[in-house]
C-alpha cells in the first residue's frame, strides 16, 4: 500500500515510437496494443495502493495509460499540461540514432541533464524541470497517495529516482514522498 505522503510516477505505456526508438517529444501518439496491455497490469498492480488521486499529461499515450489505470480503479481524471514530455524541436519524429549519428555530444547532453541543454527549436532542460516541479508541488499539495502519469523527461526531473540504466522504462512506477526533490 502507497504512503499516506507518497506520490507514485509512472510513464506512460509503449508507443509504436516507443518501439522504434523515436523521438516523441510533443508530438501526441497514442499507445499501441503493448502499451495497453502495460496499462492493464500496471491498473491491477496499483489495485490495493489506496491512492486517492490521479493526475496526467494530456499527451495520448499518458492520458490513455492513465484513464486504463483509472477507470478499473474508480479515480477520476485530472489533467495538466505541465506534466507534458519536452518539447524536443527538431528532434521530434526523428531516431535516436540519426541524432546520435548528426550530433552525439547534443544526445549526450540530453542524457545528461546537462544545464544549459536546449533541444534543437525546442525547450530547454531547465525550463522542463520548472514546470514539472511546480506540477508535483502542486499535486503534493492535494490528496495522497497519488498516482502521476507522465513521461521520461519528467520523471527524470525528480532528483533522487534510480534510474535503470539512466533510462524510465514505459509503465515504471517510481515512489517519492512528499515533498518532491526535484531538479529546480
Amino acid at each position: 500500500m502507497a504512503g499516506a505522503n507518497e506520490v507514485l510516477l509512472v510513464r506512460h505505456g509503449e508507443t509504436d515510437d516507443n518501439a522504434a526508438a523515436r523521438f516523441q517529444g510533443r508530438i501526441d501518439t497514442p499507445l499501441n496494443d503493448r502499451g495497453r496491455e502495460q496499462s492493464r497490469a500496471l491498473a491491477g498492480a496499483l489495485a490495493g495502493e489506496g491512492l486517492r488521486a490521479l493526475y496526467s499529461s494530456p499527451l495520448a499515450r499518458a492520458r490513455e495509460t492513465a484513464e486504463i489505470v483509472g477507470e478499473q480503479l474508480g479515480l477520476a481524471l485530472v489533467l495538466d499540461p505541465r506534466l507534458m514530455e519536452a518539447d524536443a524541436g527538431a528532434w521530434s519524429g526523428m531516431l535516436s540514432a540519426d541524432i546520435i549519428a548528426a550530433d552525439a555530444d547534443a544526445f549526450a547532453a540530453w542524457r545528461a541533464r546537462r544545464p544549459g541543454f536546449r533541444f534543437p527549436g525546442g525547450e530547454s532542460v531547465e525550463e522542463q524541470d520548472a514546470r514539472v516541479a511546480a506540477a508535483l508541488l502542486d499535486v503534493a499539495a492535494g490528496p495522497l497517495p497519488a498516482l502521476v502519469v507522465t513521461h521520461g523527461g519528467a520523471i527524470r526531473a525528480v532528483e533522487g529516482l534510480e534510474l535503470p540504466g539512466g533510462s524510465v522504462p514505459n509503465c515504471a512506477l517510481f515512489r517519492v514522498p512528499a515533498p518532491l526533490p526535484t531538479t529546480s
